[in-house]
């Protein structure tokens, strides 16, 4: 008779097979994605490292982290920071710790000064980027892997390697959309 213990210890690996597939899923969509970016793979991976470099700088920096609510996007190496903070000085202190990331050519810096936006504005600003990908997705003229969306107090931030034609296609799509207050284009072109 099996005792309930090494039954337990039986089914240890069935429960870790079980948690593997949404990581193969998961690992193939990404896969995918990778291969069909005009990044390379390792533009990619860096970029994902920027992201996570900067966010974790900016954590671990309490005055900055305490006051402000900034997000951060990194796209062939270019970063947009986008939120808010509350003064100037902290403004320039988060330039400074993403500035000291490797591998970061450039930064924009679009936060405003302003007190850490609630819920609600950030909820609208998800559905406003949101419905352009869905639009994007359905527009011939426009890959949306090609394209990042981020959008902060209405305000969209258009970044990815695009042709001109490509880029126009995508600021007039997104200023028709609802909810849109400006487009801001930080496109580096193909063309």
């Amino acid at each position: 008779m099996i005792k309930l213990k090494n039954l337990a210890w039986l089914a240890v690996p069935v429960l870790l097979i079980q948690g593997c597939a949404p990581a193969v899923v998961g690992g193939a969509a990404t896969g995918a994605a990778v291969a069909y970016d005009r990044r390379t793979t390792g533009t990619v991976i860096d970029d994902q490292g920027i992201e996570f470099k900067a966010a974790y700088a900016l954590f671990d920096n309490k005055e900055i982290y305490d006051q402000s609510h900034i997000n951060v996007t990194s796209f062939n190496g270019v970063v947009l920071l986008t939120g808010e903070t509350p003064s100037e000085s902290l403004k320039q202190k988060a330039t400074a710790e993403v500035k000291q990331i490797p591998k970061v050519r450039r930064i924009h810096n679009e936060l405003a000064i302003a007190a850490p936006s609630a819920l609600p504005s950030r909820s609208t600003d998800t559905w406003i980027t949101s419905k352009i990908k869905a639009k994007m997705a359905t527009d011939e003229h426009i890959d949306p892997f090609h394209i990042k969306v981020v959008t902060e107090r209405g305000i969209v931030y258009l970044l990815g390697l695009v042709s001109r034609a490509e880029a126009q296609q995508a600021v007039n799509l997104v200023t028709n959309t609802a909810g849109v207050q400006r487009v801001v284009k930080i496109f580096e072109y193909t063309d």
